[in-house]
């Protein structure tokens, strides 16, 4: 395993993810870090799920880019899967690169779309992750 797949496959486990589990992944694209989608999927022993999987999953992957669309309305989609006690990580850009979402912007619509925010994560070397979750009293 080479450092950088120890690494990936370090982060995954951060996540929480477990075997069993139904990852879903939202807002995929060329720039996502393939390393830890890869390591994700070895933890689960299951590929991702997409946008039209329909049943409950366990864990939310949404790479977000300042510029995609309005993200209080991709939180408030990406929840309707989610089983009670689910997480959603929320992969943006670090700063400085290229679609860097601002921590105030997602400070703010999180609670607008009913999560909260739990921890903030340096995911890869050019994405950070937010932790979300619905509040204990919506659980």
């Amino acid at each position: 395993m080479t450092a950088s797949a120890e690494s990936a496959t370090a982060m995954a486990v951060r996540l929480g993810v477990g075997p069993g589990q139904v990852v879903q992944e939202l807002g995929w694209g060329e720039d996502v870090d393939q390393s830890l989608r890869e390591a994700i999927e070895d933890i689960i022993d299951s590929d991702l799920v997409d946008e039209d999987f329909d049943d409950v999953v366990d864990v939310v992957i949404f790479w977000f880019r300042s510029g995609d669309d309005d993200l209080v309305e991709a939180l408030m989609d990406a929840i309707h899967p989610l089983t009670d006690h689910g997480v959603i990580w929320l992969f943006t850009p670090k700063p400085g690169r290229v679609g860097h979402v601002e921590p105030e912007e997602i400070a703010e619509s999180a609670p607008s779309a009913g999560l909260q925010v739990t921890s903030t994560i340096s995911a890869s070397q050019l994405w950070q992750g937010t932790r979300l979750v619905a509040p204990r009293s919506r659980r």
